[in-house]
């Protein structure tokens, strides 16, 4: 096995993957090991573009997948910090508590800020407020 490296990958069925890989001879017939893959899209809204990003294979739990390279269009190794940082924060999010609905919205966590409900501030701030 060879090196790992982040790649984006074109298959033949026209998907576009974005992955750490790593190569395999495989007894003379090569294949690509495919670590976390995730399709990420370009969504134009009112805030401008962002990118959406979702599992490649979404109902399974596996990390881990084999391509044999005749499914490969083309591949190109990305050292674009940005996308390997949002694709590094996607699967730390996901190991965790999956921050991504279905729909692709993001749902708060305490790490985004997060604390607690309106209600359940406005009922602290009150009991803080009475006391003095």
């Amino acid at each position: 096995m060879n090196e790992e490296f982040y790649c984006i990958l074109k298959l033949v069925s026209g998907e576009e993957l974005l992955s750490l890989i790593m190569t395999d001879d495989n007894d003379g017939d090569p294949v690509l090991i495919l670590q976390n893959p995730v399709i990420i899209k370009t969504v134009q809204s009112q805030t401008g573009i962002v990118l959406k990003v979702k599992p490649w294979m979404e109902l399974s739990d596996d990390d881990f997948y084999i391509i044999r390279l005749d499914k490969v269009i083309t591949m190109t190794e990305t050292k674009d910090t940005r996308l390997i940082e949002i694709y590094n924060q996607y699967i730390l999010d996901n190991d965790s508590t999956s921050s991504y609905s279905s729909t692709g919205e993001v749902k708060p966590s305490s790490r985004m800020g997060y604390i607690s409900t309106v209600d359940d501030a406005r009922k602290s701030l009150e009991e803080v407020f009475k006391k003095s």
